[in-house]
């Protein structure tokens, strides 16, 4: 026979369930809509472009000498199709070329692989530094200043000192790598968002919870696991998404920095002289940037779907 406390649970638990179904449901409806709106977007965009490349000045919008809008010209502003045939055109005029689009496709590879250590890296740092910060109100007195100023560096002024420094590490049989350098800028720029996120998440649960845990003697350890970490999950999402972002952000922009071949930057840098021959092909890899970053947003997408127990609306 229940007892009266199962019983009692027992409705409860049901109550419970059918809550979470109905959150489930209802926001089933809500992703769809959001990635409607999201290919309405790129529909209104890509007709804009084109009806600005139809109708706009040739030599652009100029007001008081300055060109407020870019030139309408063929070599200045391709159409959409010009930049969608050259795609599958091969990247040169000899007989063993490849497709663009592959050599695009090998360039985003290789820079998302870069993208992802610098991630792991950015992430692991950013999550050490906002526990010790959560921890000790002292370290987060002499931390956080410092985690907000590095990001007022420009990553081209020190992109090729890490590749210098980075030289001259040597342990027996390992050596530097030139990717190495890239991953840590891209880390460089993934931790900042990651630690400032989740020490708001951590510092986030209710007072009254926290003072229930010490009320039952219950430890700094214990506390984080079973109360913390839960309630920063909203906050950390977000940091994660940026911090992913940001990532990729940084290797586009090492690899341009330091010269790394390739990857996505590299290709940009090498088809932009191409423009005044051919205009579409210097925004294939441009498209190849932003299919790293939708594929780097949608991982952090995929992992959300397994923290969503704990997801209570996401906080910007």
């Amino acid at each position: 026979m229940p007892t009266q406390t199962e019983q009692i649970a027992r409705p409860r638990r049901s109550v419970r369930g059918a809550a979470e179904l109905r959150v489930r449901r209802a926001g089933m409806p809500q992703r769809l809509s959001g990635g409607l709106f999201g290919l309405a977007g790129l529909a209104v965009l890509a007709l804009v472009w084109e009806l600005y490349k139809s109708f706009g000045p040739a030599d652009g919008v100029i007001l008081g000498g300055v060109t407020v809008l870019p030139r309408t010209t063929d070599l200045a502003m391709p159409h959409l199709f010009v930049m969608a045939e050259r795609l599958f055109e091969p990247v040169t005029g000899a007989a063993s070329a490849s497709p663009l689009w592959l050599a695009v496709l090998q360039g985003s590879l290789f820079t998302l692989g870069i993208a992802a250590v610098g991630w792991l890296v950015g992430v692991t740092v950013g999550l050490a530094l906002a526990l010790l910060m959560q921890r000790f109100r002292l370290a987060e007195s002499a931390i956080l200043p410092w985690i907000i100023l590095s990001q007022t560096v420009p990553l081209i002024a020190i992109a090729p000192l890490v590749r210098r420094w980075g030289a001259q590490i040597q342990f027996g049989e390992f050596t530097w790598e030139s990717w190495m350098s890239v991953a840590l800028i891209a880390s460089y720029l993934a931790f900042f968002p990651v630690s400032i996120g989740a020490l708001r998440g951590l510092g986030s649960p209710d007072a009254n919870h926290v003072d229930l845990m010490h009320c039952y003697a219950v430890g700094w350890w214990k506390t984080l696991w079973r109360l913390r970490l839960p309630a920063s999950v909203s906050y950390l999402l977000p940091a994660l998404r940026l911090a992913a972002v940001s990532a990729v952000v940084g290797s586009v922009v090492a690899e341009v920095s330091i010269g790394l071949r390739g990857g996505i930057g590299r290709l940009i840098v090498e088809y932009a002289g191409a423009a005044g021959g051919d205009p579409g092909k210097p925004w294939a890899p441009i498209f190849g940037s932003i299919l790293v970053g939708l594929v780097a947003a949608g991982f952090v997408g995929l992992i959300s779907l397994f923290l969503r127990r704990f997801r209570r609306g996401e906080a910007a």
